[in-house]
This record gives structure tokens, C-alpha cells and sequence, in this order.
């Protein structure tokens, strides 16, 4: 082959193969972003465990603003406390996990963050689903069980940790404070004896509405004693102008 013939020949092979890659990495790109947690050598009930949460931008306009983590069985927000993360962003308690937070980061820029946990619950492994907004409201959400590559889609797996298992002679520990039951003060029990002294709150059987408790015997009484006083009056004012006569 000539000389000049086999230097476009190389230059091509070398162009098409420069190509596949440039093709291979385009595709695998969008393919590799995840979001992640570990926790290196992390066992079943071990205490004041570091996890280690990371997310990536899958967004080539706008910046991530926010992940909402929504905890497993076995975890509540107040298990975990916020150690570090992306400059000025905060740690919020919810309802049903917790969010990170704050100014929006560049476009492309990954997130990661690390919290403590009081301690692991007693499983095999722990999902933590994660909702991940960006600036210009998207969101990914980071919440499937098990990946799935199914027509080319390659999925939003959830962050998953498996854990070893538990060290010999590990317990729970007492519950997490928020989680104890709050006990109501004792009602005042109720005997017999106390039946007995309580007098009755009923009015008595004789007496009525109206008459301010007073039997009716008593009005009769009053108005007989009311006609004798007259009548003796007016015989003492007659026999009186009679002997003056």
C-alpha cells in the first residue's frame, strides 16, 4: 500500500474510533448520575454511624437546590444529625425525613453531605428515597427499589445501604425521645366509700320549680296568720270609738 494511502487510512480509523468513544461517553453520561449513601464497614445496630449521602446533576441548565430524603423503617428525624455539607445550606426535619438545603449550586455540580445516625435499625440493608429539585423546579427523584435498563432507561434507583450484620451482643437503644409515648396524668380511681361521702348531686325528691324550696304549707300559714292580725285590728279600733261614745 502507498505511503500516503495508509496515512488516510489511520487518520480515518482513527477519527471513527475517536468518534465511538466521544458516542459511548455521551450515552453513559446521563446513565452514571446517581445518587448514593455510605458508610464504610456499617453494621446493624451500630450506634453514632457517619452516613454519607451524594447526588448528581443530571441538568446541563440549572443548578441543584434541595435533596428531600425520606427515611426508612426504623429511622425517624430525630435519629440524625446534620455534620456537613455544600457552604450555607441548612438541615430541616420533616414529617417523614429531613431535607438539605440552600443557594442554588453551579450547573453540574454535584452535592454530597454527611449526617450521624443515632443507630442503624436491625435490618439487612436501608433505602433512603430522594427527591433532588433544582433551580428551575425540576426535580429528580431518586425513589425506585431496583434499577431497571429496560428500553434503554437506565432509572432513578434509590440510595440503598446494606449493612453487615449485627455485632454479637448489640440491642436497640432506649427510643428516641420524640418516640416515647407521652402518659396522661392518672385519673382519681372512684370506691365505694367514696360513693358513700359524696353527697347527691340530684335535688330532693319533694321539692318543686318555682317556690324557691319552700313547701306550699308555708304561703297558707302566712296568709291565715296575716287575716287574724286584720280582724283583731278592726275589733280593737270598734271597741275603742264604742267606749268613747
Amino acid at each position: 500500500m502507498h505511503r500516503s494511502t495508509l496515512l488516510r487510512t489511520l487518520r480515518r480509523s482513527g477519527a471513527l474510533t475517536a468518534l465511538a468513544l466521544a458516542s459511548v461517553v455521551a450515552v453513559a453520561g446521563p446513565a452514571a448520575a446517581h445518587a448514593d449513601v455510605e458508610a464504610e464497614g456499617a453494621r446493624a445496630l451500630d450506634q453514632n454511624v457517619e452516613l454519607t449521602f451524594s447526588a448528581a446533576s443530571e441538568s446541563t441548565t440549572a443548578g441543584i437546590t434541595k435533596l428531600e430524603v425520606i427515611l426508612p423503617e426504623g429511622l425517624v428525624p430525630a435519629d440524625i444529625a446534620y455534620e456537613k455539607g455544600p457552604d450555607g445550606w441548612k438541615f430541616a426535619p420533616t414529617s417523614r425525613g429531613y431535607t438539605v438545603s440552600g443557594e442554588k449550586r453551579a450547573v453540574g455540580e454535584d452535592v454530597e453531605y454527611v449526617v450521624t445516625v443515632r443507630q442503624l435499625p436491625d435490618a439487612e440493608s436501608l433505602v433512603f428515597k430522594t427527591l433532588q429539585s433544582y433551580s428551575d423546579g425540576k426535580v429528580d427523584r431518586w425513589i425506585e427499589l431496583e434499577e431497571s435498563e429496560e428500553d434503554g432507561h437506565h432509572g432513578h434507583p434509590a440510595p440503598r445501604l446494606d449493612l453487615k450484620a449485627a455485632a454479637p451482643g448489640a440491642k436497640p437503644v432506649s427510643p428516641t425521645p420524640s418516640e416515647e409515648p407521652t402518659t396522661a396524668a392518672p385519673e382519681a380511681e372512684t370506691t365505694p366509700e367514696s360513693d358513700a361521702r359524696t353527697p347527691s348531686a340530684q335535688p330532693a325528691a319533694d321539692s318543686t320549680d318555682g317556690d324557691d324550696g319552700l313547701s306550699p304549707a308555708v304561703p297558707l300559714g302566712i296568709g291565715a296568720a296575716v287575716l287574724v292580725a286584720v280582724g283583731g285590728g278592726v275589733w280593737w279600733l270598734r271597741s275603742r270609738r264604742g267606749g268613747t261614745a
